[in-house]
């Protein structure tokens, strides 16, 4: 009785844990996501308390020499400062970029299949969100899950970690280099103190990166998926405008540029890449097409059957015809 009761409990906590696993893994990518953000900004490098400067691996090896990359272009080419944050920082992000376009070419192959599976999948969604039980729930996301899995579908989207970890230390050097570079905070640029936050700039930030998120519903034809790009199109912009309200205008100018290179990867993604991928998505589906589950949209049967070893009764309607023969 105490296994019975022990197994029973498991089995609901193992059924209540894969029910909250699957309807939080969406907010948990997108914590993940603002969690590495963080990590860009402030946990590759160092600040040493003493003297209030950059120290660690990452600073020295690309920090500091992006820092000396901006005095040269300010000081020696007279540039200024601003023009030379705007410079190594295009440098910066044009070698990077193909990690970037690489990381959004694996989601946009995801997106397409969703699109090109949208009649397989329809219905395990319909019978997920008509599911009443627990359950109910965890048979049809299971059921979502396995259909995914079988035709090369991730949960996170298609978006891998490692183009994301190689590209923190060149997000998070330039971003010290822009704020701690020896003379950008005495510095201006169009009339704009380097040393302190812009309102300006800060709203050219948050425009371009809610820019940026708008086009990347570009082509998104899956009614569900593209629910959730929209809850999310407001969270790059907001980090940004949340950051740069507590930095130098210097951090700020670096954000700026960032947006207008993550808006001219988007037009790559968008009008380059995604119309390929959706047409070498299709032809492979039209060589093999995908076949619906056959219990995709039925529901578990849950009616107590008779046990096999009770006999039943039956009618014996042996009476009636001798009393008509007698007859």
């Amino acid at each position: 009785m105490y296994i019975f009761q022990k197994n029973s409990r498991i089995e609901r906590y193992q059924l209540k844990k894969g029910i909250i696993t699957v309807k939080s893994i969406k907010r948990i990518a997108l914590s993940i996501m603002g969690v590495a953000m963080l990590l860009v900004l402030t946990g590759c490098v160092q600040i040493d308390k003493a003297t209030g400067q950059p120290t660690g691996p990452v600073w020295e090896f690309l920090g500091a020499p992006m820092g000396e990359a901006i005095k040269y272009l300010a000081t020696d080419k007279g540039l200024g400062f601003g023009v030379a944050i705007i410079v190594v920082t295009i440098i910066v992000r044009l070698l990077i970029l193909p990690l970037g376009i690489y990381q959004s070419w694996k989601a946009t192959l995801h997106s397409e299949k969703m699109n090109a599976l949208k009649d397989v999948l329809e219905p395990h969604q319909t019978r997920l969100k008509e599911a009443t039980t627990q359950e109910e729930k965890l048979e049809a996301q299971q059921a979502l899950f396995a259909a995914q899995k079988e035709h090369g579908i991730s949960m996170l989207g298609g978006v891998g970690c490692f183009p994301i970890l190689i590209q923190l230390p060149f997000f998070s050097a330039i971003y010290f280099a822009a704020q701690h570079t020896e003379g950008v905070s005495e510095a201006s640029f169009m009339g704009i103190a380097l040393g302190s936050p812009s309102w300006i700039l800060l709203a050219c930030a948050g425009v371009l990166y809610y820019l940026q998120s708008l086009l990347s519903l570009h082509g998104v034809e899956d009614e569900t998926q593209r629910e959730q790009l929209k809850k999310m199109i407001y969270m790059s912009p907001l980090m940004i405008v949340m950051f740069s309200i507590f930095s130098p205008a210097s951090v700020t100018l670096y954000f700026v540029v960032g947006g207008i290179i993550m808006i001219f990867q988007q037009f790559i993604i968008n009008y380059l890449i995604r119309p390929k991928l959706r047409k070498k998505v299709r032809e492979e589906f039209a060589k093999n097409p995908p076949k619906a589950s056959k219990t995709s949209g039925a529901r578990k049967d849950v009616t107590p059957q008779q046990p096999a070893g009770i006999p039943t009764k039956k009618k014996n309607n042996k009476r009636n015809s001798g009393k008509q023969r007698s007859r």
